[in-house]
């Protein structure tokens, strides 16, 4: 079991699940039955492995499901289902939450080279279960943390004194680099520097289109700040070669998945 997963479980938990203890024979068995009670794409499903023995799922991590539909099926001893049941309903209702936001975006923007990107913008301590739910909903991820790609952004610059010299410093580590432009002056003293991955940031489809036209080719174009379902194919469709959405993360709505316990 991942630490995460136990931390859960041990919040939950505690000293034991009184209710259950108390109105549930020790020896009964039983099975339980997670079903959608919504359209959904469902993402989270590994946990289940982590919390029961040897769950049976009737979906993989990506697959759409129709409310309705039974996710997976667990079989033991009724207490052990009962005193698991919210933590797996935690992280499958959140993880697929994110996982049916994703495909949202993904689905908004097809047809086009242009491709969405998650962020940073994680639950503490669930980064790596929501940049994996967020793939399982055809987004792609984003850097991991801070240490396996650099992205260079407003502050780094003031920091570093300036655009170039930022750039400089940075080319050592020999990571993927990319730098955020504010300003038309920025963006052509960046691309002379040699960089070639630029962030545009917090400007309108129309602003962003004119910025790409002059870059013409010479990097790749992330562009971001304010990107919802209904803006996304505008910002696809002005030539971006990504464009990244911190809501796929921080505010998916956790779906509708029940548990139903039926005696064997």
């Amino acid at each position: 079991m991942t630490g995460i997963v136990r931390m859960a479980l041990e919040e939950d938990l505690g000293s034991g699940d009184v209710t259950t203890q108390a109105c549930v024979p020790e020896t009964l068995m039983a099975r339980g039955r997670f079903i959608a009670r919504e359209p959904l794409v469902v993402a989270g499903l590994g946990v289940l492995d982590q919390l029961y023995d040897a769950p049976a799922l009737w979906k993989r991590d990506g697959d759409r499901c129709a409310e309705g539909e039974v996710v997976a099926e667990v079989r033991g001893r009724a207490r052990a289902l009962l005193e698991r049941e919210r933590v797996a309903l935690n992280f499958l209702q959140r993880l697929s939450g994110i996982a049916t936001l994703a495909r949202r975006f993904a689905d908004a923007v097809a047809g086009t080279p242009c491709r969405v990107l998650d962020t940073r913008k994680t639950t503490p301590g669930l980064r790596l279960l929501e940049k994996q739910a967020a793939a399982a909903g055809g987004v792609t991820n984003h850097r991991m943390g801070l240490y396996d790609a650099v992205l260079i952004k407003n502050n780094h610059i003031a920091a570093a004194g300036g655009v170039r010299r930022a750039i400089e410093l940075t080319l050592a580590s020999g990571l993927p680099l990319e730098i955020e432009v504010r300003t038309r002056a920025e963006l052509r003293e960046a691309l002379s520097a040699g960089a070639r991955h630029l962030l545009l940031d917090n400007l309108s489809p129309e602003e962003a289109a004119q910025w790409i036209r002059e870059i013409d080719g010479r990097a790749q174009v992330e562009v971001s700040g304010g990107i919802t379902l209904e803006n996304v194919r505008a910002y696809a469709e002005t030539g971006a070669d990504f464009v990244s959405a911190g809501a796929i993360t921080h505010s998916a709505r956790a779906v509708d998945i029940s548990f139903r316990l039926e005696l064997e």
